[in-house]
This record gives C-alpha cells, structure tokens and sequence, in this order.
C-alpha cells in the first residue's frame, strides 16, 4: 500500500511540477526548454546545474525568453513515462534528458513529432539506440576503461583479484564491463562480479567484496554512484581501493578515476542545446574529453595507497577530499 501511495504521490509530483510553465512559444525570440533528470545523485545533479546555469547564460547574452521546466524521475520508469508525456503535450521546444533511461523515455515520448532532443552523459549511445535519429544528439561520458585499469596496476601492481561492482539494470554499464573482463583476463587477473539494483542491493554486493578482492572496479553506473557514499565506507574500512568512472565517485569517497568533468559535460550540452534552439543543425552526439585523474586523498590515506604514479601517466591529476 505505502508503495501505492508513493507512485500516486509521485505522478501528482509530476504533474505540479509543470503547473507553473510558461505558454508556448510567442514569438521567434521566446522557447521553453524541458531538463529531465533520471534520479538524484551528485553526478546529475552536476550535470543539471551546469545545463541550467549555461543555458540562462547564453540567453542572456542573446536577449531571449527562455523558460526552463525541471523534472525528475527517482528512477521509476512509469513516472519518467507521465513526464514525457506532459513535456510532449505541453510543446516544449526542446528536451534535454539527463542519463540513459530519461534519454531513451524522452525519445520514446516524442516519437512522431520534431521535438529535438539533446542528451546528457549516455556512455554508449549507439549501445542503447540513440544514434541515427535525426532529432536526437547529445553528449556522451564514455569511459576509458583500459587506462583506468592501468591506473589501479601502476599503483597496485600485485593485484590478483578484482571485484567488479555494477548495476545489473544499467545498460551504461554493460560495455566497460565487458572491456574490463577482456582487460583482466589479458593480464590473467581473476575478478567475481557482484550486482544489484537497489542501493541496499549495491551497499549488499560491495559488503560481499571484502575480503576476497584487491581492488574494486565501477564504471559511469548510476545506482552504484547513488550509494557511492556508503559503498565507499564499506571498501575504506576494509582498505580496498574502488576505481570508478567519474569524479562524482570519488568525491563521494572512491579511490580514484580518470574521466570528464561533468560540469564541462553539461556546459557542452546546453551548448549544443541552445545553438539547436536558434535554428542550427542537429549534430552528431559529442564524446567529451577525459584524460583527468581524481584522487581522493582521504581514501587513499585510508587505504594505503601511494598515488604519485599517476602523476605521469595523465597531465592532470586532481585532489580531492569526500564531499558530505
């Protein structure tokens, strides 16, 4: 019942939270931009105020209206569905779903209308079929997931076991998990994979981890990165370091990672957004850069780990400290 509740409350949420929306476009010079954010975690949630922060910046400079709707979907693919289906009703100009299973609803909404679309943070686009449609683009967050394995071999260099922690409903996840078992098995490292869905299902999975791994691996997977905090605690404690794929991760206590900046990743987004707004071509999705390695010096004084190796092996090695 409480369940129940919860999804009648969260349908009602979706509707209110579009109540207060300006009306279609007026003019040539005004347009409404819908923001579709798949759950809360500090990754997107970066991402979202940077989209939000550039796209009020280049109105300004160009001296248009621009009305801008924030919806979330806690990760429930029926609410996700009610807010594509108001957005699309409503005749917002344009859509910018943050993560994969907002990305893939918003284009299943807007099916058979010329909507554009412009994603954020998809790792493998192709993968989830967001390419080749002609009012979809975006940007992808797309992970190196060899370089980040030989971070964890420059500083850990006897590892034998490695612990693979992902999402098994994250499709995100599916390609770099597959690179680092190609990785693994080439250096004949062993690992055990363990998944969950849930939080407690992920916080359950690393918990099994210790004791039995040297390391832990987790690529761009939004439901290991919305328990991040806990999972880290768990590994800290047991001085496993966890390696993951975005700085997020490892300000909220992972080891370290080397990928994009999700800050710059929405700044491009809403670039590409706002030039499509004013009549520009729709391009293909955009792969941002990485090459940017994170530590957290806390974790690594916890684990203890001598991280100055990674100092040559990228430009940029940022430190950083857990976030509360």
């Amino acid at each position: 019942m409480k369940k129940v509740i919860s999804l009648i409350l969260s349908l009602v949420m979706v509707s209110a939270l579009f109540s207060g929306c300006a009306s279609s476009k007026d003019s040539s010079s005004a347009y409404k931009v819908a923001i579709v954010q798949q759950l809360d975690h500090s990754s997107l949630d970066e991402i979202r105020a940077a989209v939000v922060a550039q796209l009020n910046a280049r109105a300004q400079e160009a001296g248009i209206t621009l009305s801008i709707d924030e919806a979330n979907g806690q990760n429930d693919a029926t609410v996700l569905n009610q807010i594509g289906a108001k957005v699309v009703s409503d005749q917002v100009d344009l859509i910018i779903p943050i993560a994969t299973l907002a990305a893939t609803t918003m284009v299943t909404a807007a099916e058979g209308t010329d909507i554009p679309i412009v994603y954020a943070a998809i790792s493998d686009p192709a993968s989830v079929g967001l390419t080749d449609i002609a009012n979809v683009t975006g940007t992808s967050d797309a992970l190196n997931t060899p370089f980040i394995l030989d971070m964890m071999l420059s500083v850990q260099p006897d590892v034998k076991t490695v612990g693979l922690l992902y999402s098994n409903s994250e499709v995100n996840s599916a390609t770099p998990i597959a690179q680092a078992k190609e990785y693994l098995d080439s250096k004949g490292i062993a690992y055990i994979e363990k998944t969950g869905t849930t939080s407690g299902e992920i916080l359950e999975a690393a918990s099994s981890l210790v004791g039995r791994v040297d390391a832990v691996f987790t690529p761009t997977d939004n439901a290991v990165m919305a328990a991040e905090a806990a999972v880290a605690e768990v590994l800290g404690k047991a001085g496993i370091p966890h390696y993951a794929g975005a700085d997020s991760f490892v300000q909220s206590g992972a080891f370290a990672t080397c990928g994009v900046n999700y800050t710059e990743l929405g700044k491009k987004t809403a670039d590409m957004a706002f030039d499509i707004l004013l009549g520009g071509e729709i391009p293909q999705f955009h792969v941002m850069d990485g090459g940017i390695i994170t530590v957290n010096t806390e974790t690594a004084a916890a684990v203890g780990i001598d991280y100055a190796p990674f100092s040559t092996m990228a430009g940029t090695v940022k430190e950083v400290v857990t976030t509360e």
